[in-house]
């Protein structure tokens, strides 16, 4: 069975950084579209950055370009998303997904894990 599951999150202040994990069971990551989604309270699912399969070709949505870094660790079968500069509107449920449409991150992903909580005060 596939499997995500997602640690790192945390409390912490604006200006501060968190790395989330997000480990992987039942299938190869470098063969699925990997990346990060995030849902605040009273707002949806949004896709916030993504790594394609077989390559190192990485994108993000315009509100964390340049703060937030997604990368893969094939041999641990994990996927990374390092959060520098967080503001207090990067609070929401991080959410690791797998296998969508790389490049849109509209696309509806087949895999979710269960969330890690972020909050930025």
């Amino acid at each position: 069975d596939v499997q995500l599951v997602e640690s790192g999150g945390g409390s912490v202040q604006a200006g501060g950084s968190l790395r989330l994990s997000c480990a992987a069971s039942g299938f190869t990551i470098s063969w699925k579209c990997m990346g990060w989604f995030r849902e605040a309270p009273g707002k949806e699912r949004e896709g916030v950055a993504g790594v394609y399969p077989y390559l190192t070709t990485t994108f993000y949505a315009d509100s964390v370009k340049g703060r937030f870094t997604i990368s893969r660790d094939n041999a641990k079968n994990t996927v990374y998303l390092q959060m520098n500069s967080l503001k207090p509107e990067d609070t929401a449920m991080y959410y690791c997904a797998a296998d969508y449409r790389c490049g849109n991150l509209n696309s509806i992903p087949a895999y979710w894990g269960q969330g890690t909580q972020v909050t930025v005060s």
